[in-house]
Order: C-alpha cells, then structure tokens, then sequence
C-alpha cells in the first residue's frame, strides 16, 4: 500500500481496514499495532486529493526524519484538517505527542518531515507539484507560501518521503521511483525551509 517507511529494523504501514499504524518488525517477524484517535479518517474516507482526483488509502500517511517516525492523518473532529503525530518506539508503539494544522488534508497531495518539519504538497498541473506549506513542530508556526516547486516525472505523485539517511527526498509517480537532492537554508532565525 502507500506511504509504508522502514526505520529502525521495522516497517511501518497502515493496517489493513483499521485507523491503526502497524509495525512489523523485521528481526522477531511479529506485528504491533497503534491505534488513533476515536475519529480518525481511514479506508479512503481522508485521501490526500487534487482537483481532478483523490489518491486512494493515502488516509494515513507515514514519514521519517531525524528523530524517528512520523503519522499524518485527520479526524472528523477536526473537520478534514492534518494532524501530525509522533509515533513512539516504545514496546508496543504508541503516539506521542500531537499537533493540529489548519491546512485541509484534500487540498494536499502528499505530505513529508524534515528536521521536524512536516511539509505538504500540492498539484500545480501534469508536470508540477509545489510544496507549499510547511508546519514546524518546535515553534507551531505555519507557512503557506513556501513555493517550492518540484519537477515531476508522470502526472501522479503517490508517495513522498525524505530520507535523513542521504538527504534525499524519494517520490513514487506512477510505477517510477524518483529522487531529489534536498539542500536546507535558514530563511530567518525560526524558521528553516
């Protein structure tokens, strides 16, 4: 399925008909869950979209960055806004701490961390994809304008991640696998992008 990461030895994915991240971890062969929030969006009722189409079971999305592993999801509560949670490495996992954006989840395309940063994307036309928003998980502070964009390979974009590994920035698009070198510039003194 989409937005599965690997961190740590084990492999994180959304399980199958349930609001729960899964781990599989891969030395013991055995499977955790992580349930969230009563609400939360799963079974393509919370995909990320662009006008012409949603991407099905892109419900939860997972990241990794520095400092572990991330899930993007929302909740009826929050009326189809992203929220962004730590998932702890702890046995079994559990969710740690959670923020609350005010970027609708089906104006996005796809979501990824950096530096504790989540950064969201959205479709500007067959060729293009622009990473417009950005949410620091530090300072709390969103950015709408970040106008970076991004040359695309085929129309889709299904999976964004970044890897801290090799600072690259790895897209799935339709069947191909894409990579871009990611370079960081402190734009002011709070707020890296």
């Amino acid at each position: 399925g989409p937005n599965v990461v690997l961190y740590a030895g084990a492999l994180y994915y959304n399980c199958y008909n349930k609001d729960a991240v899964c781990r599989f971890n891969l030395t013991s062969k055995s499977v955790t869950s992580l349930h969230l929030p009563k609400g939360t969006r799963y079974n393509s009722k919370g995909d990320f979209c662009h006008l012409e189409e949603c991407y099905p079971y892109t419900d939860l999305d997972l990241a990794t960055d520095e400092s572990g592993v991330w899930v993007v999801y929302t909740t009826t509560q929050d009326f189809g806004n992203l929220l962004l949670s730590k998932v702890e490495e702890s046995e079994p996992p559990k969710l740690g701490k959670t923020w609350r954006t005010s970027v609708y989840k089906r104006s996005v395309t796809n979501t990824f961390m950096a530096c504790g940063v989540l950064y969201a994307t959205r479709y500007v036309n067959k060729n293009m994809e622009e990473i417009f928003y950005s949410f620091d998980t530090m300072t709390g502070k969103e950015n709408f304008n970040v106008g970076i964009f991004i040359n695309k390979v085929s129309s889709d974009m299904q999976s964004l991640n970044y890897s801290p590994v090799d600072q690259m920035l790895h897209a799935y698009c339709d069947a191909q696998m894409v990579s871009y070198k990611v370079l960081f510039e402190l734009m002011d003194s709070n707020f890296p992008y």
